[in-house]
């Protein structure tokens, strides 16, 4: 399927696509949303992953000239980002996360969450990297969260955590791709459910967070997303409330809970003014991400519970 105002004869090289491949993605005023924010880089996201170019490798590739077919099929995954709406990752199954490389498809959401910066520093200085053995990727999706945690807690055995059978077929793909089967197991469960007695010493979770009116006015290219794993209620809490009600439990003595509520965190805030939530500053953007302790958490399930 070639886009018929793709002028095939006349853009030859990679760098051609990116430079015609971005003005046709701002003219057409697509969102950028799911790893980039301008036309430009979508551009390049596209075409060096549709070409499997690594971005190390662009610089020496962009006047690299392509091949009739490698045009084609350019231009056919330009015109479903236009017309369809479809994020870039989902065209190429390939997002970037902490560094790392994951496949993702339309069972999961795309990764995107601020928490990779808090990876890469170790979650310091909450927590001791010398003291984790045990770590919780809760409402995993594509694992990408556990999986990166993995390789910046080498020591650690990680549990990816979803609802979704369908989620953890993709996370399951990625614990073999970065080949971490001995210390990386997916599990399916409603939260903390078939978690029986298990301790962590760090709990991470992106969970679903979006209230009802902003799930529904999201741009076109959101809802190609699974809706559980971004609808949580009215006011984009279901989710996270129970995450609080339970995570103490479910933490070491010294352990941390670091969640993500994004939009979300005002609401939060309001409904439980007396939880000391330390919402997190964090260098590359992003907002929403909180830590808590498990004392923090235990006495906040304790007087949730005398309600």
């Amino acid at each position: 399927m070639v886009n018929p105002i793709c002028p095939i004869d006349e853009l030859l090289s990679i760098r051609d696509y990116i430079r015609w491949g971005s003005t046709q993605l701002a003219q057409a005023e697509t969102y950028c949303g799911h790893g980039t924010d301008n036309p430009w880089d979508e551009a390049v996201y596209l075409v060096l992953g549709c070409l499997q170019i690594p971005w190390e490798r662009a610089e020496q590739a962009l006047d690299a000239r392509l091949t009739t077919e490698e045009k084609q099929h350019l231009s056919s995954l330009l015109q479903y980002r236009i017309r369809d709406r479809v994020p870039v990752a989902y065209l190429i199954n390939t997002a970037w996360f902490a560094g790392m490389s994951f496949y993702v498809d339309e069972r999961v959401l795309i990764p995107r969450s601020p928490i990779a910066e808090l990876i890469e520093r170790g979650f310091s200085p909450w927590i001791c990297g010398d003291e984790v053995f045990q770590v919780l990727d809760l409402c995993t999706g594509s694992g990408c969260i556990g999986i990166a945690c993995a390789q910046a807690f080498p020591d650690a055995n990680v549990d990816l955590v979803d609802i979704s059978s369908a989620a953890l077929e993709v996370a399951a793909i990625n614990i073999r791709k970065h080949h971490l089967d001995h210390r990386v197991t997916a599990i399916e469960s409603d939260l903390f459910a078939e978690l029986k007695g298990a301790q962590y010493d760090l709990i991470v979770s992106n969970p679903p967070y979006v209230d009802a009116d902003d799930l529904k006015n999201m741009p076109v290219e959101y809802q190609h997303e699974p809706e559980l794993g971004l609808a949580s209620g009215r006011d984009g809490l279901d989710c996270i409330k129970r995450i609080l009600s339970q995570a103490g439990q479910h933490l070491t003595e010294y352990g941390v809970l670091v969640a993500e509520v994004g939009n979300s965190h005002t609401a939060l805030a309001l409904a439980f003014p007396k939880v000391p939530f330390l919402w997190l500053e964090l260098e590359r953007g992003g907002h929403g991400v909180f830590v808590l302790t498990c004392a923090q958490l235990k006495q906040f399930a304790d007087e949730s519970a005398c309600r």
